[in-house]
């Protein structure tokens, strides 16, 4: 029996209420919403909430962190991250020139592969004058890859015995988006998601030096178009709140529940509004270059992490 609208809107806003309860894991959130998208069951309405439920949860889960902990994390994440963005940039233009992929798409893929995903590909975007087909197809390539990395990374990391710590570096150094970082790193442990999202988020500062090089090399030099994720500033200012304002620590740890069920609901609003016509029409060299740029960071980092342990 076809379901009318407003029939496909209960069962979707149910299944949206059902995200905050406690069982129903990142993963699963994120399973939710792809097959609801591949039966139909899309409300474009919330489509346009995605980003900020994501970003917003991300500052809501700094306010459950320890300021002493993240400065020992970044000095050890920082050099990782550095490492890995130079490498993933350099690969992704060689690749992408040896795949005769479109220039910018490959820009945008290698960008997205190197940083953080989707906010990486909207901040480089505008700085390279890319068209909205160019943007689409590299958001559409690298979605497709953190849905898989979400629900494999775990796995793969239980079945190496990886400890917290090491997952939460690798989930961080070698998937793509926060969010899929997030939820890799919350569905294997508090600790692992931890760092996975501070380390994910000192990575995601590069986009300030990469958009400034980008500008460079192109015509228009103007920076007046470069764009900087708000949410990185103020997840930083929810950690020094919760730092210089110990006695607020029981509101606090409300905030960051709230932070992590907000995540939940992202990844089901991110399942939902994929679309299978627009992979299809991404085209076989983009996700090529997508999952070749995928598994060179992603092995790469596994087998120096692990070589380490």
């Amino acid at each position: 029996m076809k379901l009318n609208q407003k029939q496909i809107r209960i069962v979707y806003n149910c299944l949206l209420c059902l995200c905050f309860m406690p069982f129903i894991s990142p993963a699963i959130a994120l399973g939710m919403g792809i097959v609801l998208s591949f039966l139909g069951f899309k409300q474009e309405a919330f489509s346009k909430y995605t980003s900020f439920s994501l970003q917003a949860s991300i500052v809501l889960m700094g306010f459950g962190m320890n300021l002493t902990q993240v400065i020992s994390t970044s000095k050890s994440g920082f050099i990782d991250t550095a490492i890995s963005v130079c490498v993933v940039m350099t690969s992704g233009l060689l690749l992408g020139k040896l795949l005769k992929v479109d220039s910018k798409i490959s820009l945008l893929i290698a960008s997205g592969t190197a940083i953080c995903g989707g906010s990486a590909i909207a901040a480089i975007a505008p700085v390279a004058g890319a068209k909205n087909s160019q943007i689409s197809f590299s958001l559409i390539v690298i979605f497709v890859l953190n849905a898989i990395a979400l629900l494999i990374f775990p796995a793969i990391g239980h079945y190496f015995n990886m400890s917290q710590e090491t997952f939460g570096y690798w989930a961080a150094i070698a998937i793509h988006d926060t969010s899929s970082v997030v939820g890799a790193g919350a569905t294997y442990g508090a600790k692992a998601l931890e760092i996975a999202t501070t380390v994910k988020l000192i990575r995601a500062l590069w986009i300030i030096p990469l958009s400034i090089v980008v500008a460079l090399f192109q015509k228009d030099k103007s920076m007046g178009k470069l764009k900087f994720p708000w949410f990185i500033g103020l997840f930083i200012i929810s950690i020094l709140i919760r730092y210089f304002c110990p006695s607020l620590d029981e509101t606090f740890s409300h905030f960051k529940w709230l932070g992590s069920r907000g995540m939940v609901v992202a990844l089901f609003l991110i399942g939902s509004n994929l679309s299978l016509t627009e992979a299809k029409q991404a085209g076989f060299k983009s996700f090529a270059l997508g999952i070749l740029l995928w598994l060179l960071i992603g092995i790469g980092s596994f087998l120096l992490l692990t070589s380490n342990v």
